[in-house]
């Protein structure tokens, strides 16, 4: 006679998860998948505010890369204001505006 612990037994076929442990678990795997932000060398620094100067001197539309920790944001706009103490750009989308902090922007173009 076999065991009800083991081969698929009475104990073996009645297992169960309680929600708290899966939500537990899925925030630790989606914990995992989150991304370091990229270390920028000071001339990609200094190119990405030189395209925002540009942009909030001439009205033209930039597309900035932000940083996310699963995945990066696209976004287009003029640049409409610089906040250099808070150290954030005022993007003017369609019709809404947005302040993006400079740390978070890895690249930008023209």
């Amino acid at each position: 006679m076999r065991s009800r612990l083991a081969e698929n037994g009475l104990y073996e076929s009645s297992r169960m998860i309680l929600p708290e442990h899966k939500e537990a678990w899925l925030a630790q795997v989606e914990e995992q998948k989150m991304r370091v932000k990229p270390e920028l060398d000071d001339q990609e620094i200094q190119r990405i505010s030189e395209v925002l100067v540009e942009s909030y001197s001439n009205n033209s539309t930039v597309d900035l890369v932000i940083f996310n920790p699963f995945n990066d944001e696209t976004v287009s706009g003029v640049v409409v204001g610089l906040n250099t103490s808070r150290r954030e750009v005022k993007l003017m989308l369609d019709e809404d505006y947005r302040w993006i902090k400079l740390i978070e922007i890895i690249s930008a173009s023209v």
